[in-house]
């Protein structure tokens, strides 16, 4: 297409390039490694009040690649890591990039039988686990676990401090349940082992794959997207060369990046850890988003300069009575993604802080960001930006023709940040991309003259849960294993603490079934976030004249409309 049918290339803030120069042979794990070099005496992380610095991430990572290599593991075999954000789980993912392995981002809430799927599918030669979350690992059949199995606890790499929150966590909160696994190595035990061992370092391609990303797809079965380096490299480039305006360099003076969101999430792990240890910056990370406590306390001790969050977590701090009280003299905006931000957070935000909230939009195929608001802009605006510099997006019709500017269609994309392929999986790929190489996102869109972007739907049945996908056909699967339902049906409702809920709409198969039976079957087969909410015994379910089931149905029936449904 000539370029002026992209019009944001004209009305991007000023000081913003359109494209971004990479090396050709430069690689995300080059840039890490170098950042370590470069700034040894530098605060890398702060964890719980404790700091890690550049030096000791440097060692840490070293051992843990040089450790890899003596397991007899080679360069682009798959390594799994399944942990909350802890020192050693950063320390972890960068010692398998270093190694030039393939780090499979684990959901450390998954139940036995999500983390069976994945296992399958990923096949990891490592698994690192958090101790915490054994006990789901040892009801995964023995032949489907990994080779070697590390345990990590949460205060490691914290020294005596680290010491007295493992003894509480275990032994005062009762937070590790029982669990049986035999041949485990102890990533403390890791370290002194590896302490011993010489590191080899290996040739790292810029087109190798360095991280394997799963997403669910319209038909709710996990598929794992093949991000390479140059994918996260050109995806952390893109991202500072929008902010340089308002942050300038971020390495000097160093900025501060609260990271409240999970580093198993594709938009904290770009964004929260790859974007700000490539450049030098400090992250303060925290265990658990929920415990708004936690955040305010690391907030006090590390102000922060970036916040990304989703909109759930916005809402929740500045709802909370002490956020007024911080000090925001180094903070320069917030940035939502994961779900749109709602313009009534976006103002308070605003109000509170004097910063804007910024909203971005993006995917785990796209390594995510697509596109962001203006970083200069002053208040909220109800679209999500202008795309990235190097990134092309368009907007279609089924026949795959572009729309006029303002009509609504898919929304398509083109850029570095965007993968070559799902793992293992050709058709769905194929499916995947138009045929002069967009990838299609599934979510419905337009553009304005200025070619900004609004989104106007979401793929037709998605609903998110606090930024995460949730995707009715895997809910309906458990729910229909129930051996007292017939029929079910889900979909999202409105919900002001997570934004949208999971409803469940279930045709029982007698009056025994109680909601309470559902509740504790779904708690065993389902993560916390993909659990319905809210549940609704129906005699019959909406279906078309081929007998599908007719979501939108049910969606307008909440909303109020009672329209007849289409044959």
């Amino acid at each position: 297409m000539p370029q002026s049918s992209y019009p944001w290339l004209e009305h991007y803030p000023q000081g913003v390039p359109t494209t971004i120069e990479l090396d050709p042979d430069a690689t995300l794990t080059q840039q890490l490694d170098a950042a370590c070099k470069r700034y040894p005496d530098r605060i890398a992380l702060v964890f719980m009040g404790v700091e890690c610095r550049y030096q000791q991430l440097d060692e840490q990572a070293e051992r843990v690649a040089a450790w890899l290599q003596s397991q007899g593991l080679r360069q682009g075999d798959r390594v799994a890591v399944m942990m909350p954000n802890t020192i050693a789980n950063v320390c972890i993912m960068l010692g398998v990039l270093r190694a030039g392995m393939v780090l499979v981002n684990l959901n450390p809430q998954y139940t036995a039988s999500e983390l069976t799927t994945q296992l399958k599918d990923s096949q990891p030669a490592v698994l690192f686990l958090l101790e915490n979350f054994a006990h789901v690992l040892s009801k995964v059949e023995s032949s489907l676990r990994p080779k070697h199995i590390v345990l990590s606890r949460v205060g490691e790499v914290m020294g005596l401090k680290g010491a007295v929150i493992n003894f509480v966590v275990k032994h005062i909160q009762k937070r590790v349940p029982a669990y049986q696994l035999p041949d485990v190595t102890w990533y403390s035990t890791l370290q002194k082992q590896a302490q011993h061992l010489t590191f080899k370092a290996p040739t790292i391609q810029a087109d190798d794959i360095a991280l394997l990303q799963y997403t669910g797809g319209t038909t709710g079965v996990p598929k794992a997207a093949c991000l390479t380096q140059r994918n996260l490299l050109a995806n952390i480039e893109q991202i500072r060369a929008y902010a340089q305006p308002v942050l300038g360099d971020l390495a000097n003076p160093a900025k501060t990046m609260l990271c409240a969101l999970p580093l198993y999430h594709i938009f904290a792990l770009t964004v929260c850890g790859f974007l700000s240890l490539a450049h030098g910056m400090r992250v303060v990370l925290i265990i658990d988003p929920r415990d708004l406590s936690s955040i305010l306390k690391a907030w006090r001790h590390s102000p922060p300069t970036i916040v990304p969050a989703v909109n759930t977590l916005f809402n929740a701090l500045t709802r909370e009575a002490d956020f007024a009280k911080l000090p925001f003299e180094s903070l320069k905006f917030g940035l939502g993604g994961g779900a749109a931000v709602q313009q009534s957070v976006a103002e308070r935000w605003q109000q509170l802080t004097g910063t804007p909230l910024l909203e971005g939009y993006g995917l785990s195929e796209t390594s995510p960001v697509v596109s962001v608001n203006p970083i200069d802009a002053t208040e909220y605006a109800a679209d999500i930006g202008f795309p990235l510099p190097s990134t092309l997006v368009r907007v279609i019709d089924e026949a795959g023709q572009d729309v006029p500017i303002g009509e609504q269609g898919e929304l398509v994309v083109k850029g570095p940040q965007v993968m070559h392929e799902y793992w293992r999986q050709p058709e769905r790929t194929q499916e995947a991309f138009t045929a002069d190489g967009f990838f299609k996102t599934g979510d419905i869109a337009q553009l304005s003259p200025q070619g900004r972007i609004k989104l106007v739907d979401r793929k037709k049945d998605m609903v998110i849960v606090s930024g995460f996908n949730v995707y009715p056909n895997e809910v309906e699967a458990v729910l229909a294993q129930h051996p007292q339902v017939k029929e079910a049906a889900v979909i999202g409702v409105p919900d002001e603490r997570t934004g949208e809920a999971v409803k469940a709409i279930v045709v029982p198969v007698d009056h025994a079934l109680t909601e309470d039976s559902l509740k504790q079957w779904c708690r065993e087969h389902l993560t916390g976030y993909k659990r319905p909410h809210v549940y609704e015994f129906r005699e019959s379910l909406p279906k078309n004249n081929i007998g599908k089931v007719l979501r939108r149905v049910l969606r307008d029936e909440e909303k109020g409309d009672h329209s007849e449904p289409p044959s």
